[in-house]
């Protein structure tokens, strides 16, 4: 008489169990139980098997919803925790990922434009590159959007007026995720709305460009110019350990140079960039001279494009592995350090024999650069450290300047965000714990002005003789 063959008993592979519980009915003998222990790798809690009494019968297997999660044991002695040595290697057929480089092309010689902040920041993105815009109308910042939306079909580019600021920087994440261009304007409320969102972009080594021209606040102010977001672009980027490089324009010229530094600056290190500026810049004309190249861009080798070329591909923000998170959250870390190192940027007026730095940043920069001169004139030493970076802030190069310098004055629409930087700066430098800092700052909307800068700078006692 033949010999019966035994049947095979199930088996479960915990990465690929839900712990829904379908087999745990299917099964009339009790050999299955819910589990108490979280699987580390999926955050989920697996069933666990006791086999004493099972018959085999395949019951638990047909219930199981997921396809390999309850399995019949294979023949072969094969390790059945693995699903590779099961199913065999995963099917790559697309060769490795090879980036198609962004290409130079020259510009014809053109006249100075004279166009507003918004709209020479809206120029700078299209010579960048830029060929997708997601947005939420909000003044001051809608007309560098109007903008994109009058030029971008023209150029066979996408324009997105998202329903909200939630949903503008999620479109962003999947424009970032193919590897194109994207970017957005938006102001101070529509700022706080995109944090998440600018977190997830972070996490997955995005890039993206968010031009925040900031108004009066908190809540919903009014769409006068301040600087109270610097410490939400410098220390507030969403949840998690967050940084980004963070660009502060102080003129029209400055709004297209910057943003086209921008869309560079976030492909270069796989991350978003603040633009900030203030409602004044948005809205200001000046004199623009345009570049003498623009950029028709590629695609990187990490982008998910949808291609044969680029199929190996994955964007991703989870890391459910506490040892995998803090893997990826050192690599950011090293990032940011690299970026603090290698990106601090300031402009100097006046600087290498001043007995007082006076430090703004945007339009009240203007001021302070006029109140600079004023003072010289009045035989007193004044300079102007204006950074363009507010963060990383331009420590490198003030550091030499301290020891000579008397006092720092620090000159903003703010009460006192930028002169945390400063004194974050300086503490983390070692440096300046003795000198002196003072301020002159405004609220609401108000901007210093040069003659209260000038006044408050020859009325301190640093400074007389």
């Amino acid at each position: 008489m033949a010999q019966l063959k035994e049947r095979p008993k199930p088996f479960i592979l915990p990465d690929y169990c839900k712990g829904c519980g379908r087999c745990i009915e299917a099964c009339v003998r009790k050999c299955i139980t819910e589990g108490n222990t979280i699987n580390p790798g999926t955050g989920l809690i697996p069933v666990v098997l006791n086999l004493e009494q099972c018959t085999a019968c395949g019951l638990c297997i047909q219930a199981c919803p997921e396809p390999f999660a309850l399995q019949a044991t294979p023949s072969g002695g094969v390790n059945e925790k693995d699903p590779i040595s099961l199913y065999g290697g995963r099917r790559r057929t697309a060769p490795v990922p090879k980036p198609i480089p962004d290409t130079v092309v020259p510009l014809p010689a053109t006249e100075p434009l004279v166009t507003k902040g918004s709209y020479a920041s809206a120029i700078g993105a299209l010579l960048a590159g830029c060929r997708h815009f997601f947005g939420y109308p909000i003044t001051p910042s809608t007309e560098g959007a109007e903008l994109m939306a009058k030029l971008l079909p023209k150029l066979d580019g996408i324009f997105q007026q998202a329903v909200s600021e939630v949903a503008t920087v999620n479109m962003m994440y999947g424009c970032s995720g193919a590897g194109l261009r994207g970017m957005t304007f938006t102001s101070s409320p529509g700022f706080s709305l995109m944090l998440e969102g600018i977190s997830y972009m972070i996490g997955a080594e995005l890039p993206g460009v968010f031009v925040n021209v900031m108004r009066g606040g908190p809540g919903l102010g009014n769409i006068a110019p301040e600087q109270s977001d610097i410490k939400l672009a410098c220390h507030g980027l969403g949840h998690g350990n967050t940084k980004a490089i963070v660009l502060a324009p102080s003129t029209p010229q400055e709004m297209l140079d910057l943003t086209m530094l921008a869309f560079k600056l976030s492909f270069q290190y796989r991350n978003p960039v603040i633009v900030l500026g203030d409602g004044y810049l948005g809205q200001m004309t000046g004199k623009v001279n345009l570049p003498k190249t623009m950029v028709k861009p590629g695609i990187p080798e990490w982008a998910v494009y949808g291609d044969e070329n680029h199929r190996r591909n994955l964007i991703c923000s989870f890391f459910l592995s506490e040892t995998e998170l803090s893997d990826h959250n050192l690599s950011l870390i090293a990032k940011y350090e690299k970026m603090w190192k290698d990106e601090q940027r300031v402009d100097r007026f006046h600087c290498d024999d001043a007995d007082v730095l006076v430090i703004a940043t945007n339009t009240p920069a203007r001021m302070a650069k006029g109140a600079v001169q004023d003072l010289r004139k009045q035989g007193i030493k004044a300079g102007l450290y204006r950074p363009i970076t507010v963060w990383p802030f331009p420590i490198d190069e003030l550091k030499p300047l301290l020891g000579r310098a008397r006092c720092l004055v620090v000159v903003e629409a703010s009460d006192g965000q930028l002169e945390n930087e400063l004194r974050l700066a300086l503490s983390h430098a070692r440096v300046g714990a003795n000198l002196p800092i003072h301020h002159v700052r405004t609220y609401g909307g108000h901007l210093p002005q040069q003659f209260d800068i000038a006044e408050k700078v020859a009325s301190l006692k640093e400074v007389r003789p």
